[in-house]
């Protein structure tokens, strides 16, 4: 994931006009060795399809996907014009955020650059500045999203009185990880408020871990009691919700008898007698700035009120004729929008922007390969991958390989739903939380002084997590066998993380769910599949930082997943381990034959199938190449870090395992922090030293 730092800015900068700036931006990504002299001309013709400017003082100027082949490593310029530019669109502009991507991670600093548009006087303060930190500051406040949405609606609970139903809907929040324990305490002994229409309020902002909103309701609602609504979270944070339960009481009509989308949809701000439509987006990156841009026109020219809202996000819908706002759903491509229009023309103004998004918004698109109305067909196996044709990916470790492929492929866990015997099943759970916690320890030590023990040590941390225990307990006594009360305990765990906006955070569901797997193979009694004796590269649908702790380095040579992001912590153990990894392939890397031979390029983020000759023998020269340098820089270890004008620069190194094979450990260089004393950007810090309770 793209972030702004300190070392990226460049401030008091000067410009005659919008191009010089763009020059400027553009020689500035050349010279941090993100892109070739090409990528200009890339970010010239993308000002010529449409303005860059986000507003309030903010460009993020960067190249069209044909450009992409200058782009050497993703990264990012911040450029401060004090005096400001006047760009081609008539914007002031005090502040480029120039972008080189390999793919589409700008979309994450975009979107959360339109979290922070909304800031009073955004603009002067990023002209003031003098302050590299503090101008990464401003742009980098972490935005604060409510949580309601489907999964915190609770309807037609056996309850009978509102304090019931109070802690039904906290007990929701917490398993939705939105709250703690202190939370649930608090709202036990706190009477509901009557807001009237039979809806309550509970309110708390002790325990609360974000702002969130949930609403439970009676299987037999009465005049008195129709629902009880929870909410967490201090009251600067829960302005949004506020509003939105404001216009939820608005209409004065009963909720009685309304499902899950209409309450949503309530809850969303759209009027009862709204014209609503859902739409598929079909665009390759998502509702990114210019088909965002073709939306808002859209939406502009009819004379209705539109609001338009993601249905697998968290609940809020938007003004369609605010760009930013638009921008900020995150949308992607095969997520649903709900389209609402009220006034004279809202008919024809949902008919329209259907259709536009439909259409792709001005951008090519082609249709899901398995659409919704097909659901009770197969769906279609993904296209198999061509020999001989590099396959774009996410770079994730540097390195070069060639070898045979070994996809890892997860074994069936069949089990049972319900079990009869929930004591029984407890005392299961119980056997395979220990089995799972040994079997942890003994991976910590084998791992011990690398990168793998303390990320596995957060695996032993999360086997003692009370609130998930507690979850899978509570699915038992309801009747759930152990294995379907624990993977529901993880399965909601690991949503709530992967809905988080931080994709750091949200990668980080990886290690739940591989938690999650262990306990689950235990109470199945299944053996994971083993890899060949032979030199491999290791492909899989996605890799937990347990399988990679696992690997034997002297036999792998690359890793390759389907899924995963370069943050997450599979990828951090490959880098430390010099493994070669990309991640992200896509699900058809699945398909690929074991024994097939695989060109993975960790550095490019390319796939390479089944490689021809004369590709076979430019990868095997690289090789070579590689090792050269690699022997000669190891030969040379020893010698004095002297410059040829005479001045000694002390190098320095952040390390993780020095025992890794002697090939690999001659790779690393290229990783490491060189820096003269006292001057050092990359200062090295003291390893936190994790041990498992």
């Amino acid at each position: 994931m793209l972030t702004l730092t300190a070392n990226d800015v460049r401030l008091g900068a000067t410009a005659v006009d919008w191009q010089d700036a763009l020059t400027q931006a553009g020689r500035d990504l050349e010279a941090a060795g993100r892109t070739s002299s090409d990528y200009l001309n890339g970010m010239m013709a993308r000002e010529q399809q449409s303005s860059t400017v986000l507003g309030n003082g903010i460009a993020i100027p960067h190249g069209t996907p044909d450009s992409r082949t200058a782009v050497q490593n993703t990264g990012i310029r911040l450029l401060q014009f004090p005096d400001g530019v006047t760009w081609h669109d008539g914007a002031r502009v005090h502040v480029l955020v120039a972008i080189a991507a390999q793919s589409d991670e700008h979309l994450d600093i975009l979107r959360h650059l339109t979290r922070v548009l909304d800031t009073p006087g955004l603009a002067d303060k990023l002209a003031r500045t003098g302050d590299a930190a503090e101008l990464v500051a401003l742009l980098s406040k972490p935005p604060v999203l409510a949580k309601c949405d489907r999964d915190s609606l609770c309807l037609g609970l056996e309850a009978t009185t509102a304090t019931e139903l109070a802690l039904i809907a906290a007990a929701r929040l917490q398993s939705l990880h939105c709250v703690d324990t202190d939370f649930l305490t608090e709202i036990i002994g706190q009477p509901p408020v009557a807001l009237g229409q039979g809806l309550w309020l509970v309110h708390h902002s002790r325990g609360a871990r974000r702002p969130a909103l949930s609403l439970a309701t009676p299987k037999r609602p009465g005049p008195e009691l129709q629902g009880v609504f929870c909410l967490a979270g201090p009251g600067d944070e829960c302005h949004e919700l506020l509003a939105r339960l404001d216009q939820f009481l608005a209409p004065g009509e009963p909720i009685e008898g309304l499902g899950a989308e209409a309450l949503l949809a309530r809850l969303s701000g759209e009027a009862a007698d709204a014209v609503t439509a859902s739409v598929t987006l079909l665009n390759s990156h998502g509702l990114h700035a210019r088909p965002a841009k073709q939306l808002v026109q859209e939406a502009r020219r009819h004379n209705a009120s539109i609001r338009v809202r993601l249905r697998e996000g968290d609940g809020g819908a938007v003004s369609a004729t605010s760009l930013t706002r638009i921008i900020g759903l995150g949308a992607r491509r095969g997520q649903t929008l709900i389209l609402s229009a009220t006034g004279e023309d809202a008919q024809a103004a949902v008919t329209a922007l259907t259709k536009a998004i439909t259409d792709g918004l001005g951008e090519a698109v082609s249709p899901l390969r398995a659409e919704s109305s097909l659901a009770a067909q197969p769906q279609s196996e993904p296209e198999p991958l061509p020999d001989d044709q590099p396959l774009k990916a996410v770079a994730a470790s540097p390195g070069l390989a060639l070898a045979p492929i070994f996809v890892l492929r997860q074994p069936t866990l069949a089990y049972p739903d319900t079990a009869a015997d929930s004591e029984t099943e407890i005392m299961r759970l119980n056997r395979a939380f220990d089995a799972a916690d040994s079997q942890l320890r003994t991976l910590i030590r084998q791992a011990e002084g690398g990168e793998a023990a303390p990320i596995l040590s957060v695996h032993v941390e999360m086997l003692q997590d009370e609130d998930l225990y507690q979850a899978a307990l509570e699915a038992i006594n309801e009747g759930a066998s152990a294995e379907a009360g624990w993977w529901q305990a993880i399965d909601t765990a690991a949503k709530g993380q992967e809905a988080l906006a931080d994709r750091l955070l949200a990668e980080r569901a990886a290690d739940l769910r591989d938690v999650g797997r262990r306990v689950l193979a235990n109470l199945c009694g299944v053996e994971m599949p083993k890899p060949p004796e032979h030199p491999y590269v290791l492909v899989a649908d996605d890799l937990g930082p347990s399988d990679v702790a696992r690997l034997d380095t002297t036999r792998v040579r690359a890793l390759v997943t389907a899924r995963g992001g370069a943050t997450s912590h599979s990828a951090i153990l490959a880098r430390a381990l010099g493994l070669p990894a990309v991640v992200g392939a896509g699900e058809a890397v699945l398909k690929l034959v074991d024994g097939a031979e695989l060109v993975v390029d960790g550095e490019r983020g390319s796939l390479v199938p089944n490689p021809g000759d004369e590709r076979r023998a430019q990868v095997a020269r690289r090789l070579e190449q590689l090792a050269a340098l690699q022997a000669e820089a190891h030969d040379n270890r020893h010698q004095p870090a002297i410059t040829r004008d005479g001045h000694r620069v002390e190098v320095c190194a952040n390390l993780a395992i020095p025992r890794t094979h002697p090939m690999r450990w001659r790779a690393v260089p290229r990783v490491l922090a060189c820096c003269v004393p006292n001057s050092c950007s990359w200062p090295i810090r003291k390893r936190r030293t994790w041990r498992p309770r």
